[in-house]
């Protein structure tokens, strides 16, 4: 079972087949929106809206932890991600998020887990994605550094620079926490990146607005879906065992009780 977590302009619940909706409540409190459930070419899917229906929650608010414990009670066994900014290696300049499932405050899931993170996301779904978007004539690119930041607002020049010092390709506001929780939980987080603007990676770009990245997305969008619909059937005709046991083994052999 796929899930499908949607990002400014890509959460169209249309992609769906036989569409129902759920509502549901987590030891987190309540995810961003209702579970879109239904099929994309007889393969399950829940789709969720990552700021909500009506993109009312900014970056910061999401409530990530939730919403990865609603797909997982789900039994997703993936999840894929569309954010506007596919990359590799990702850092956080994130300060105001649940960065942790094992908060010591869930019965649910006691101790502290110690996971690693030097390959963030899963290399085989990604691979699925990468050889979908050249199937499709789509350019992408597919290795890259990105960094999350707080939002709402976008960086200025100065940080933009700063983090392509770093070594950064793209910047976004969402992928930490979310890619963390969602290896804690052992499914296997792919994301689509979709770039809306230059930034500070051209000199005589046009500065970024909200009007320019939503005409972007907007374009972007298509793509996206196209990416999804070609994609998901394939990951769903793949043998998975191996893969998620390893993600499994990676998440249950860290948590160490607080006392240790």
């Amino acid at each position: 079972k796929i899930g499908i977590i949607g990002g400014t302009g890509l959460d169209d619940p249309d992609i769906l087949e036989g569409r129902t909706e759920k509502y549901v409540d987590t030891p987190y409190g309540k995810p961003s929106d209702a579970l879109i459930l239904g099929k994309i070419k007889n393969v399950d899917c829940v789709l969720l809206a990552r700021h909500g229906r009506h993109h009312t929650i900014m970056p910061s608010n999401v409530n990530y932890r939730a919403n990865i414990w609603a797909l997982k009670e789900e039994n997703c066994s993936h999840v894929l991600v569309t954010t506007a900014c596919e990359h590799v290696f990702c850092f956080s300049r994130t300060t105001k998020r649940h960065c942790t499932l094992y908060d010591g405050q869930h019965s649910t899931l006691s101790g502290v887990c110690h996971i690693p993170m030097a390959e963030p996301f899963c290399t085989k779904t990604r691979e699925v994605l990468i050889e979908t978007a050249k199937k499709l004539g789509l350019q992408c690119h597919s290795k890259g550094t990105m960094i999350t930041i707080e939002g709402p607002r976008f960086s200025s020049q100065a940080e933009s620079l700063m983090f392509r010092s770093w070594g950064a390709d793209v910047i976004n506001m969402t992928t930490v926490p979310e890619v963390i929780l969602a290896k804690e939980a052992g499914m296997s987080y792919a994301s689509i990146a979709m770039a809306t603007d230059y930034d500070c990676w051209k000199e005589h770009e046009e500065a970024v607005s909200v009007d320019k990245v939503l005409k972007t997305l907007k374009g972007n969008a298509n793509k996206a879906t196209s990416i999804l619909l070609t994609a998901i059937p394939q990951i769903g005709s793949m043998e998975w065992t191996d893969t998620l046991h390893t993600l499994k083994v990676s998440t249950h052999m860290r948590p160490m009780s607080t006392g240790d």
